[in-house]
């Protein structure tokens, strides 16, 4: 399999004016997406949404141009939420779909993310094809075939349709009172609707967008401030969610954080309870120990993939397995969508609680977590440091002092340019000074490399 320059785990990510995220080679970039797309499927249709950083203007016009110069439509959704996208690509019978941002990530920060057809992420095979058209000059349809743009209105209303309807209609949301947190990110206009038309009383936070403050200090990456706000209001429970939707972590009625493992967790034992879960439950090297304890002492299987929602869903289809997800908060269940939704996911918790008649604070207590310490360490080329002897040397060291009741992981991110040092174990104390100690190690060897 050739090695890929451009895209990583998640699309194509990076800083906004430098690299990959500028005008030119977005432009050229939308160009070669509609040559594969019409190489393989004839004439084509491209949905482009967008989260709210000040960059998706720019971003969303340069690709609407060079898919035109190829000679594909450009049908424009605005601010939405990345599985939106995907929803909208499949219903629309698109050939494609694109969302613009860079998820969890700063303003400054943008990326492209596609969806297939079916509305999962591109095969390799695919995005191996853009990458070679990339080094192809960029010619333009004669003037007839030029691909047309237009806008769809009533996206938004067709997503919230959709995500209500996964809510069992045996449940109403009905005297639950919930804060959201919507980043100032892609779900502020519709994730509000969801909850709001369910039944649920509903306080809004993070849904003034500027085009600067997405992530910034709100959503599912810093949710201390949801937590205030939940305590404060006396609600039931809150839901924050990341800039481009497709991630949620929860907080109960005390103001304790519901990650990602404690959410899967509470969806996978309803789901186990209620005779609809099929198969087992995939998560990543990250996924914190305690999630995979828990499942197999009620009786479901557990599997790691590396990290990334990729990964995590090709694991599930190899399996033929639904439900998977990470500890972020990036929760997949491909028996309700195809993608990681965060919408959709905190909906499943939900019909957890309808259906146990407990609190998220009883349901998230079944699940006993290990203490993890993750820190992350600065650096331009993260994946050139996977096997450096001095690194290894004190892995091997640092694990010696954990013995069999922890674990060490140290990966390059796939997302950001930093390597994370992850350390896990029953001693919180110990775990802390073993992270702390290998992520010095790491930050020596990156200095004078």
């Amino acid at each position: 399999m050739k090695t890929k320059k451009y895209f990583g785990t998640d699309g194509i990510r990076g800083r906004v004016g430098e690299q990959v995220i500028n005008p030119e080679f977005v432009l050229k970039l939308g160009w070669a997406v509609g040559r594969v797309l019409n190489e393989k499927f004839g004439e084509s249709t491209v949905l482009i949404g967008k989260d709210t950083r000040i960059s998706g203007y720019l971003l969303e016009s340069v690709l609407e141009a060079g898919l035109s110069s190829a000679g594909v439509n450009a049908w424009m959704l605005g601010p939405m939420p990345t599985p939106a996208v995907a929803y909208l690509t499949r219903t629309f019978r698109a050939q494609a779909g694109i969302e613009i941002s860079a998820s969890h990530n700063p303003y400054y920060d943008n990326g492209i993310k596609f969806f297939s057809s079916a509305g999962s992420k591109l095969s390799s095979d695919i995005e191996t094809a853009i990458e070679e058209k990339m080094h192809e000059p960029m010619k333009l349809v004669e003037a007839a075939k030029l691909g047309k743009a237009k806008r769809i209105d009533d996206a938004p209303g067709r997503y919230i349709e959709f995500c209500k309807s996964t809510l069992s209609v045996k449940n109403s949301l009905v005297g639950l009172k919930i804060v959201l947190d919507c980043a100032n990110g892609a779900t502020y206009h519709v994730a509000p609707a969801v909850f709001r038309e369910l039944g649920a009383s509903v306080i809004e936070i993070g849904v003034d967008p500027d085009g600067f403050n997405i992530n910034d200090h709100c959503g599912s990456t810093y949710p201390k401030y949801l937590s205030k706000v939940v305590v404060a209001e006396k609600a039931d429970l809150g839901i924050a969610f990341d800039g481009d939707g497709d991630r949620v972590v929860m907080v109960d009625h005390k103001g304790e954080v519901v990650d990602g493992d404690e959410l899967l967790f509470i969806i996978a034992k309803y789901g186990f309870s209620a005779g609809i879960l099929q198969g087992g439950i995939v998560g990543t090297v990250m996924s914190n120990l305690g999630l995979e304890n828990g499942l197999n002492e009620i009786g479901i299987g557990f599997i790691r993939t590396q990290v990334g929602d990729k990964y995590v869903i090709e694991a599930l289809r190899e399996n033929n397995w639904l439900l998977g997800g990470e500890s972020s908060g990036h929760i997949a269940h491909l028996g309700v969508t195809t993608t990681g939704d965060g919408i959709i996911s905190a909906l499943q918790v939900l019909n957890a609680i309808c259906y146990r008649g407990e609190t998220l604070h009883k349901l998230k207590s079944e699940m006993t977590k290990y203490p993890q310490s993750m820190i992350n360490v600065s650096c331009k080329t993260p994946k050139s440091f996977g096997d450096h002897p001095k690194i290894n040397e004190s892995l091997t060291e640092m694990s010696k002092h954990l013995g069999k009741n922890g674990r060490i992981l140290l990966r390059p991110s796939g997302t950001e340019p930093v390597i994370r040092v992850m350390v896990e174990g029953k001693d919180e104390a110990l775990i802390a000074k073993v992270a702390e100690e290998l992520a010095k190690v790491v930050g020596k060897v990156v200095e004078s490399a």
